[in-house]
């Protein structure tokens, strides 16, 4: 999995069509549709922190994990300029450690699909499931099978802007996996322009495939919807969005109650 080195310098600038207010407004709709609560929030994989800041906003207590640092120095001059108090963590997804359980997980934008093994993929919802309250609520995204195979594909993508110009190759390989490529132009203020490649994957995952995940960590399923709507996911539907509980909250507090008696 890719730790985003010198693309989490353009990232927000490429990805500036997001309305992340409008995201984080919805998982936070999600979250209190689904019995949780507005208290510690993990944003897991919060890249620069531009969803951390929109639910710190709404009233959690937000601490993000993502496994670059470069993109994590990215989410800290935000803070600076914001005040908030979110807490932020360098850790890979399937190596989760938290000081306790959180109220709720968001995990947005396909980070999921980059993990492109499927037990990692397995074992990042184990690892979330494992630090969920009880009664917590775990909502994610994923792209779909749909957006890989017909809309990432093969094709190439121009992203051109004032100071920062990127070519974009996708190259479509087995089990839905996309290789991307990317080349990346920044202009150094005196006419000329430094370039920097990233390469990284994604790999799209069936609905059988997730459901799979989440029984095996001991969720449940409760909702399912096309991107950012309470309605079932259309064929074509390019983001899935998935909304999953623990099957039985009594077991789950018992157990961590059994933990904390030990230690």
């Amino acid at each position: 999995m890719s730790h985003y080195g010198s693309f989490a310098a353009v990232y927000d600038l490429l990805t500036s069509e997001i309305d992340y207010r409008r995201r984080g407004e919805y998982f936070d709709d999600r979250i209190l549709e689904y019995g949780g609560m507005r208290g510690i929030l993990l944003d897991l994989g919060c890249g620069t922190g531009s969803l951390s800041e929109v639910m710190t906003r709404l009233g959690y207590d937000v601490i993000g994990v993502d496994n670059s640092e470069d993109m994590l120095m990215e989410a800290q001059k935000k803070q600076a300029e914001t005040g908030s108090s979110i807490t932020y963590l360098c850790q890979e997804m399937t190596e989760l450690d938290l000081y306790g359980t959180v109220d709720a997980i968001v995990c947005a934008l396909d980070t999921l699909n980059h993990l492109t093994d499927y037990k990692d993929f397995c074992d990042a919802i184990a690892k979330a499931a494992l630090f969920l309250h009880p009664n917590g609520v775990f909502v994610f995204d994923l792209n779909t099978p749909y957006k890989h195979e017909k809309i990432l594909a093969d094709n190439a993508f121009l992203y051109d802007y004032d100071d920062v110009f990127c070519a974009w190759q996708n190259t479509l390989m087995e089990d839905l996996t996309v290789q991307m490529d990317l080349t990346i132009f920044v202009h150094n203020g005196d006419g000329a322009y430094s370039r920097t490649e990233e390469c990284f994957a994604e790999r799209a995952y069936s609905l059988e495939q997730v459901r799979e995940a989440l029984d095996h960590a001991g969720l449940a399923l409760v909702g399912f919807y096309g991107e950012d709507s309470t309605e079932a996911p259309s064929e074509d539907a390019q983001r899935w969005v998935f909304v999953a509980r623990h099957k039985d909250p009594a077991a789950k507090e018992l157990a961590e109650r059994g933990l904390s008696a030990k230690k």
